[in-house]
């Protein structure tokens, strides 16, 4: 019994000191790309941090207790500092229920192994989205097009696609010359309605962890943003990017726009072939912004389809 209690001791000091170690260097992401990677596992790592903190207090001798408590709330207070901004973020005045002039918005990443196509697309069509922002598109893009027939298609062969209730009057994608090796995809259509023309932007980001390229690729989103008038702008996407990692916080600044969701988990959503993965998400990588001129209605969670992407669904509606 006490091999077994010094077993499990120091497997507790291990991981507080692990998990001390990673945090410390997450906050290394405010200059580091590279370090950057480690804060979007923070909310994973600051709940293995209680495991050695609270088994100190309740098992632990109390020269081991006062190690593992110690060194497990450095752990849980830097992982706390890099979490709490998201969830104190402000955010503008709700518009009501009723508001009107309000647009629903999908965004949406399909996924190309998207096992379950044909209950996606109905759910996806019941929805009656005025804009539906697909990426990953390609694979299952003949059967959206065919289940929203009457819709507008913008960059209809693109991986990421946009699908609209209304007429866009211009598709463009202004993106500079010279970045097409590290561009995202972005699809683009801008409308014109009752309040003047807004345009809408959907886009797709790498993963994070080859070094400066997502990076690279928010700088080409943001020029793009900056071509065009930012009062009824939306932007939305898997950017593959959560938000207490530095690089959206300073992608959020750059974009002069509001992030509508809240650290919203959206990945992974895909229970495997035999239904044995996670239960709940892990990470919140998808995201809507939209500019100063729209209200936010609500903002939910879609249901488990067959993408490794929970859907996002916002509601905006016009400032009166």
């Amino acid at each position: 019994m006490r091999s077994l209690r010094l077993l499990i001791t120091s497997l507790m000091v291990l991981t507080a000191f692990g998990c001390a170690a990673w945090a410390l260097a997450a906050h290394g992401g405010r200059w580091s790309v590279r370090l950057d990677v480690l804060t979007h596992f923070a909310p994973m790592l600051l709940a293995l941090s209680l495991v050695p903190a609270i088994y100190g207090l309740v098992f632990a001798r109390r020269g081991a207790r006062l190690l593992l408590t110690g060194v497990s709330i450095i752990a849980i207070a830097a992982f706390g500092a890099l979490l709490v901004p998201e969830y104190m973020r402000p955010a503008s005045p709700p518009a009501v229920d009723d508001a009107a002039g309000q647009i629903k918005l999908i965004q949406f990443n399909a996924w190309e192994r998207n096992r379950r196509e044909v209950e996606t697309v109905a759910w996806l069509r019941a929805q009656d989205p005025d804009l539906l922002v697909v990426e990953e598109a390609s694979v299952i893009a003949p059967a959206l097009k065919r289940a929203f027939d009457g819709y507008y298609v913008s960059c209809g062969d693109c991986s990421v696609m946009i699908f609209s209730k209304a007429k866009p009057v211009a598709n463009d994608v202004p993106v500079p010359p010279g970045v097409d090796h590290v561009r995202p995809p972005i699809a683009g259509a801008t409308f014109r309605d009752a309040h003047g023309e807004f345009s809408v932007f959907g886009t797709h980001y790498i993963w994070p962890i080859y070094g400066g390229w997502q990076q690279a690729q928010g700088r080409v989103v943001a020029d793009l943003l900056n071509r065009f008038p930012k009062e009824r702008l939306i932007l939305s996407g898997d950017f593959n990017s959560t938000p207490w990692s530095f690089s959206r916080r300073h992608e959020d600044a750059m974009f002069g726009l509001e992030r509508r969701t809240h650290a919203l988990f959206t990945w992974p959503a895909d229970r495997g072939p035999a239904g044995m993965g996670l239960p709940f998400a892990l990470l919140p990588i998808d995201h809507v912004y939209a500019g100063p001129g729209w209200r936010t209605v609500r903002v939910e969670r879609g249901p488990l389809l067959g993408s490794d992407h929970y859907p996002v669904i916002v509601t905006l509606a016009p400032l009166p």
